[in-house]
């Protein structure tokens, strides 16, 4: 079986992952200059002068965009499986072997580059998602809602008994210690520092407790990329349009709103959690809706095109702006780490997206896959 050739790819698919990228690079590259994991941010960024900076970030990329790589992470999932089941091919051997190498390919990410890694997560929960991909695509899109919506609302209302019970124990505090110690190591011109840093972030993002949390978070997401695949719901917005621009005003509306609760009522854990976990992705489901409306009009379609294009290598991509970061920002290359303003960050973050967007051009003149692509699916397929 060979992969998907570029002239079967869907356009609008590329574009969503093409602009995802730059979202997501853009809240990524917070945590390679701040000590995001120790910090309350709002205080953190209200002493520096920034927090208006910080708002627009947090209402409408945080928490907002992972939730679209994790649909269309379970989308392209779904679509490699039909295809081989279409070419008579064994999926459970070429998914395995793709989520393999992902998975090898994180752990280098995690522990030599940087602590933030998703790679492992989507792999080990590509496992998962390929036991459920022989269910309906409504039946996949009914399960991911209601394990989103079900457990998190629970834990929304334990949260808010907890916070009643006990309101001190539900503000949010700077670990001044976890602070210093990142500072220090990743301001370090030792890479072992930052290495031994790196590890311990790493885990304190990926511990059992967070999986379990990523369970009800980031394969629901997946589920449903799924069964937007196998429902064929991103090839019906044009005769659907009517519908696809409620359901994109009701959840922009609603998601932004709840995105925007820390800053309304209550800087608390209640609200942080209301915010992210279920104003997220539910901001990030209006953002495809919104954004599969625009690519149905032929000439928004040719000015995204370029994005199709990053979206093609989003890998290489990813890889390339975790590398390019830490040598910025780290004290083994440019020392940036702790110096820049927020804004300036995010400018960076635009900046390197542009010219992996004119690179990914070029590229693909050439080539007909991303180099990170093109080892994936080699090993994929063998």
């Amino acid at each position: 079986m060979e992969p998907i050739s570029s002239k079967d790819r869907i356009l609008s698919i590329d574009i969503l992952r093409g602009l995802a990228l730059v979202g997501i690079f853009i809240v990524n590259i917070i945590s390679f200059h701040t000590p995001v994991l120790y910090i309350n941010p709002f205080e953190w960024w209200e002493f520096r002068n920034t927090l208006i900076n910080y708002e627009w970030i947090d209402i409408f990329l945080e928490g907002s965009v992972y939730p679209i790589f994790a649909l269309l992470f379970g989308f392209g999932l779904a679509a490699i499986r039909q295809r081989a089941l279409k070419k008579g091919a064994r999926f459970s051997r070429i998914g395995s072997r793709r989520l393999a190498l992902l998975l090898f390919i994180g752990v280098l990410h995690a522990v030599f580059i940087w602590f933030g890694d998703i790679l492992i997560i989507y792999a080990l929960l590509g496992f998962l998602l390929m036991t459920v991909l022989p269910y309906s695509g409504r039946r996949l899109i009914s399960f991911g809602l209601t394990l989103l919506l079900i457990p998190n609302l629970l834990f929304v209302f334990y949260l808010s008994w907890s916070s009643i019970a006990n309101p001190y124990g539900a503000m949010l505090w700077t670990d001044i210690g976890g602070v210093k110690d990142s500072i220090a190591s990743y301001t370090s011109s030792s890479y072992f520092d930052a290495l031994h840093q790196r590890l311990i972030d790493w885990y304190a993002v990926n511990n059992p407790v967070n999986f379990l949390y990523m369970l009800t978070t980031i394969f629901p997401m997946m589920m449903i990329g799924a069964g937007a695949f196998k429902a064929d719901l991103f090839k019906k917005v044009k005769e659907n349009k009517g519908y696809w621009i409620a359901g994109m005003t009701v959840l922009l509306f609603l998601g932004i709103l709840l995105k925007s609760l820390p800053y309304l009522l209550l800087q608390n854990t209640v609200f942080l959690y209301i915010q992210d976990i279920i104003g997220g992705p539910i901001t990030g489901m209006g953002y495809i809706a919104a954004i599969l409306l625009i690519v149905v009009n032929p000439l928004a379609g040719k000015i995204l095109k370029p994005l199709a294009a990053a979206g093609r290598m989003s890998l290489t991509i990813y890889l390339m702006q975790s590398i390019l970061s830490s040598f910025i920002f780290y004290g083994y290359g440019m020392g940036m780490y702790n110096r820049l303003p927020l804004e300036t960050g995010v400018w960076v973050a635009i900046g390197i997206f542009m010219i992996q967007v004119i690179l990914a051009e070029i590229w693909f003149s050439k080539f007909t896959y991303g180099p990170m692509e093109s080892i994936w699916r080699k090993w994929t397929y063998k």
